[in-house]
Formats: structure tokens, sequence, C-alpha cells
């Protein structure tokens, strides 16, 4: 629930507690393109940190907070995220309220330089969206941000994994990813290549994570199933494949990517390398996004309610005051022409 105003903290507060003139704490706060002696920078920093103070003094004076709502993403570009800002906007404008986005590719030190950046716009409630949100990023930085700014009278809402005491909207990505897996064992495919997108990205390795869960369970060896890392893109999909078909695909019967983007370059590699889908190999995706009928085949795929998941978002940042809400998605098994069936040899 919104807090009390507090006193305004002012430059000069900021420059005296750091020990530095006002012409510095001015040039390492300020965006100026002078440089600032890495100590003094850092001093002055940590000073703004601990004053909670915002570039804009005074809209930070005003007692109320504006009629705007920041989200701030990992990646704007991707179809996934591209429904659900638009169902964000569509439910924020239904109470008069707008939307600003940032995009911060998922680096930690760009999250909390965005959202200090944005805490001076005053808006009325900041959405993070993210594959995982950890209370030690930055060594606890990123959660004391946001708890100032909610002590400030903003709210919070994460949508994806966390442990961050706010509001947050997260996938069961593990579990959807598990069904898949299963049901591409209990189809009676053997030997399998995952297409696991990038390293330590944390939606990513959850899917791959429960696609192994899933294959194990139904009977696939460990031996036999191939993880292979690439960019998260359509053509990250395709130069995955492509390496797959020249290091040989040794009889592998399925094709899992962690995502639909990934899935539609794959299957491009595949066409070209006169591999028949499903035929010679099967392939799935994950999310549901519209490309996923709009390929022939069409895609097997885990559909993830993303319409929801911004409107829900939207309903925890500018609804009532209340507890601390966690809401948990559910993605669904959707079986299109991209699966076969296999026959399962005889042990």
């Amino acid at each position: 629930m919104p807090h009390p105003a507090r006193d305004t903290v002012t430059l000069h507060d900021v420059a005296a507690a750091a020990g530095v003139s006002l012409a510095t704490a001015s040039r390492v706060l300020g965006g100026s393109s002078r440089t600032v002696a890495p100590e003094f920078r850092e001093r002055v920093l940590t000073a703004a940190e601990r004053l909670r103070y915002t570039a804009d003094a005074s809209a930070r004076a005003m007692r109320g907070m504006s009629d705007s709502l920041a989200l701030v993403a990992d990646d704007l570009t991707t179809p996934s995220m591209a429904i659900v800002v638009s169902a964000m906007e569509r439910a924020a404008s239904t109470t008069g309220t707008f939307v600003t986005v940032s995009a911060t590719r998922g680096d930690p030190e760009r999250q909390l330089e965005t959202i200090r950046r944005v805490r001076a716009l005053r808006p009325r409630a900041l959405v993070l969206t993210s594959g995982r949100v950890d209370a030690d990023a930055l060594s606890g930085r990123l959660l004391a941000e946001l708890r100032a700014y909610e002590l400030d009278g903003g709210r919070v809402v994460i949508v994806g994994d966390t442990d961050l005491p706010f509001h947050s909207v997260g996938f069961d990505n593990r579990q959807a990813a598990r069904r898949l897996g299963h049901f591409v064992a209990e189809s009676g495919h053997r030997r399998v290549a995952i297409i696991a997108g990038a390293r330590g990205q944390a939606a990513p390795e959850t899917r791959t994570a429960g696609f192994v869960d899933g294959l194990r369970a139904g009977g696939v060896a460990a031996a036999d199933v191939r993880i292979v890392h690439c960019a998260v893109s359509r053509e990250g999909g395709f130069e995955a494949v492509q390496r797959l078909v020249a290091e040989g695909l040794r009889d592998t019967d399925a094709v899992l990517a962690v995502n639909d983007l990934l899935a539609v370059g794959a299957l491009r590699a595949l066409r070209e390398a006169g591999v028949a889908v499903p035929d010679d190999v099967s392939l799935t995706g994950f999310d549901d996004i519209g490309l996923a009928v709009n390929v022939t085949p069409r895609l097997t795929t885990v559909a993830l309610p993303l319409a929801y998941v911004g409107t829900e978002a939207i309903r925890l940042a500018l609804g009532e005051p209340g507890a601390v809400t966690h809401v948990t998605v559910e993605g669904r098994l959707v079986v299109r022409d991209s699966t076969g069936q296999r026959a399962v040899e005889a042990g």
C-alpha cells in the first residue's frame, strides 16, 4: 500500500554524504559525458542508493504518483513478449493509465540503472519482466532499489520466476516442458536433440531441464539426449540444426526447441537438409505464438496464456492494496502436425 511521503533528498545531500563536490555528484548522477574517477563515482552511487535519491527531485517532492506504469523487460523483440506487452497496454488503458516500456537485455546492471531512472518519473507501478529475478542480484542492490520505490508509494510486480517479496506472475516452465518431453518419449522417440537457447538464461534452462525430466521418465536414455546451445532467435535455431546436420544426426528422431522461434528456424534448416518433418524427425516448440500455426507442418508446442499474464500483471499493479500475491500459470500441450509416432524397439 502507498507509504507516507518522506523528505526530499537533494543532490547537495548526496554530494555531502559522498564527500565530493556538487559538480562531481552532478556528473555521476546526471549522465554527463565527462569522466569521473572510479573511486569518486562509486562513493556517489553508494550515497545515492543509501539516501534513495533519484535525479528528478521536483517529481519526488510531489505527493501523488503519475498516471503512468513502467514496464522494464529483458527483451521486447520476441513475439511472446509482444503478446504480454500488448495485453498490458490494453488492460492499463481501461484505467486511464499509460505504459512506458524499457528493455534491459536481461543484464542486472542495466535493470538497476533503468529502474533508478524510471523512479524519477514517479510511475504509479513498475512491472519488471525477466526470466529470473533474485533477491541477491547485484549483492541485494536491485532489491534495495525496488524497496525504495515501494516506500515512495509505488507498487512492484514481477513477471517471471522470483524470490522477491513483491506481487508476481510466473510460468510453471519445468512442469510444462516435462509434459512435452514425456509425450515425445511416449510417442516412441528415443534419440532426441534439444535446442536449448543461450546458456545462463533462466527460462530456456528451466525448459531444457523439464524436457530432460520428461524424456527420461518416458524411457529415453540420458546418453541419447543431445543439448545444443545457440542464440534465442529464429536464426539461432537454424544455425543450431545446421551444426547438428554437419555433425551427423546419428539417428536423431526428434528435435525439441525451448521456444517456437527456435523451432521455426530449426524447421527451415531441416527442410534445407532434406530431412522431412515429421516423417524423418519430429519437431516441437514452446509458447504457441502465431508462427506455430502459420508454418508447414504446424508445430506441436506448449501453449502459454501470455495475454492472461499481461492482464493479470496489470491487475496486481493497479488493483486495491492487499497481501502480496504470487500467481503461477501452467502451459497446455498442443499436439499438431510436426510430431509423429515412432515404433519403440523391443528391449
